[in-house]
């Protein structure tokens, strides 16, 4: 590899490295997008410079087949997001695959010699990460598209099922070090990984996707590493390497943020039992009218708005920040409470609520709010569900008990914007909806808080 090749090399991997770093925080975000999409392009112009690139006209196919089909990909709704980064993460694993797959054959048609047992244990790792990562992701993708049942489909011994098919998965990956001529083995690794990224997926519930598109992220950058080491490209291995821990360590938050392990989410069927758990809600369900919300908001001098997956689907991100600019000219403190699997990804809020140009230092996090709840005159929930019922502390038999939420009825009032009684992901009644400080505006979000931004801009 001559020093240009290098060179570029070496300034990728440090403006990786710099824009995970910028994209901790959103002062810098966009920085780190930047550095991240410059040091990519370094990348790829430090391969397409490598010796060895043969064919430079079926890599300009596979460019512009990849740009036809990433444009239409990327302009989706942000509702649409979360899928949008599972397809990235199959695509990416799938790629992997194949990669393992062809270097495979290659080395075989070149002799036994050429699959020494190292090579054959990276190319294994890289083919059954990069294969489950695939299925797993269109799984995911399908789940929060709602083509397949959001809700967890379990059966009987689905568990040891699962984990079987990936111990037999191994064990041919074992054989396959030892014997690395015995090919027969490798169509059975790729079929067993595709089945167990499918059967990992399928018994998981909606309102684990964050963590578990979080999790995908890890499998992708894994794979990535192993592919790294099959060609022999270090870079590879950092940008993997990277992705991996940053999706892990991602993971471990949403997980905390549930209050829930990671075997829990990976095989515990979350909303499965809910129905079988639920409790007798006491308290009465009472609505009100945007005129007499107006009434409690113009009174208001300290406001926290909620968002959940609601506001994504309604696209009320512009309205609700158009209503908060009129409070604060009304005298009120306005905070936004972020919960960290709040939406269908995480970040999904924080990226929605930057759409529309609302003021970072006005973000809060679920511990930092909660801890000045007791003060907040209104909390103005709008599409969130799961993440402020108070059965999450209140109903030991329910399945989120013992789950961090942002704890909205301590404070005076709460309003919820909700289309309807429908439960959240976990399929559960929200214990929030019967408070005797709770007050229900029904209909759609953005409608909603037009109508009550007509009301301030009419006195």
């Amino acid at each position: 590899m001559n020093f240009p090749v290098q060179f570029a090399y070496l300034i990728a991997t440090a403006l990786f490295v710099f824009a995970l770093k910028w994209m901790n925080k959103p002062e810098t975000a966009r920085r780190g997008v930047l550095a991240g999409v410059t040091a990519m392009l370094l990348a790829v112009i430090g391969t397409l410079a490598m010796p060895g690139i043969v064919n430079f006209g079926h890599i300009a196919i596979a460019v512009v087949i990849g740009t036809a089909i990433g444009v239409p990909l990327s302009r989706v709704p942000l509702t649409a997001v979360p899928q949008r980064t599972a397809l990235s993460h199959a695509f990416g694993g799938l790629a992997a695959g194949l990669v393992g797959t062809a270097k495979y054959y290659l080395w075989l048609g070149e002799g036994a010699g050429q699959l020494p047992p190292l090579r054959i244990v990276a190319i294994s790792a890289e083919v059954l990460l990069g294969f489950l990562t695939f299925t797993g992701s269109l799984m995911a993708a399908g789940k929060l598209q709602e083509i397949i049942p959001t809700r967890p489909v379990t059966y009987r011994n689905q568990n040891l099922i699962n984990l079987s098919l990936l111990g037999i998965a191994v064990a041919c990956a074992v054989v396959l070090v030892l014997n690395p001529t015995w090919q027969w083995l490798f169509p059975i690794i790729i079929v067993l990984s595709l089945t167990f990224g499918v059967l990992l997926i399928l018994p998981i519930g909606g309102a684990d996707m964050p963590t578990v598109i979080s999790l995908l992220n890890s499998y992708a950058g894994l794979s990535a590493v192993a592919m790294g080491f099959v060609l022999d490209n270090k870079l590879l291995i950092t940008a993997g390497a990277l992705d991996g821990s940053s999706g892990f360590i991602l993971s471990v938050i949403m997980c905390r943020a549930m209050n829930r392990s990671f075997t829990n989410v990976l095989f515990g069927a979350f909303g499965a039992v809910a129905a079988k758990s639920a409790q007798k809600v006491e308290g009465e369900v009472k609505s009100i009218s945007p005129e007499e919300t107006y009434a409690i908001l113009e009174g208001a001098r300290s406001v926290v708005f909620v968002p959940g997956y609601g506001l994504a689907v309604a696209q009320a991100q512009h309205a609700v920040r158009e209503l908060a600019e009129l409070l604060e000219k009304n005298g009120a403190e306005i905070r936004y409470a972020i919960h960290p699997v709040a939406g269908r990804m995480p970040g999904h809020m924080n990226v929605l609520l930057a759409e529309a140009n609302v003021p970072y230092d006005q973000l809060y996090e679920m511990e930092a709010v909660n801890r000045i709840m007791d003060t907040v005159d209104v909390c103005v929930v709008i599409g969130a569900n799961d993440v402020v019922n108070p059965a999450a502390h209140e109903q030991k038999g329910s399945p989120i008990y013992g789950m961090p939420i942002i704890e909205v009825d301590r404070s005076r009032t709460v309003i919820v914007l909700k289309r309807s009684m429908a439960p959240g992901f976990a399929g559960i009644e929200n214990l929030l909806f019967y408070k005797e400080n709770t007050r229900m505006l029904f209909g759609d979000a953005k409608a909603t808080l037009q109508a009550l931004v007509a009301e301030f801009k009419a006195t």
